[in-house]
């Protein structure tokens, strides 16, 4: 079963620390709703900058920076994406869906 990268984008912070502490265990039970097929279940990204031949950029102002990721295991993209649709972070943000090719 191949695996896939759920990148999280952008995304706003919850308003309270209640707020944040409500979102984090709704994200937590979609993670243990998930069992097996979870393999990296989440990694948060600081700043970062955009590298390309003409130089180099800040990203920590733009709304569509990369801020995280987890990995999953689903049969394929369509089923992967079934399970990214339920992750609660599409109420603050973005999901990019993408399968992890081997080399």
């Amino acid at each position: 079963m191949p695996n896939f990268i759920i990148a999280y984008i952008g995304g706003k912070q919850p308003e309270t620390p209640e707020a944040g502490a409500a979102h984090m265990e709704k994200w937590k039970g979609w993670l243990g709703n998930l069992g097996d097929a979870v393999v990296n279940p989440g990694t948060p990204l600081g700043p970062s900058k955009i590298v390309g031949a003409n130089g180099v950029s800040d990203n920590s102002g733009s709304g569509s920076r990369l801020t995280g990721f987890s990995i999953v295991k689903a049969d394929d993209l369509d089923a992967a994406v079934e399970i990214a649709k339920a992750c609660p972070f599409i109420e603050m943000g973005n999901l990019e869906v993408a399968e992890v090719k081997q080399m």
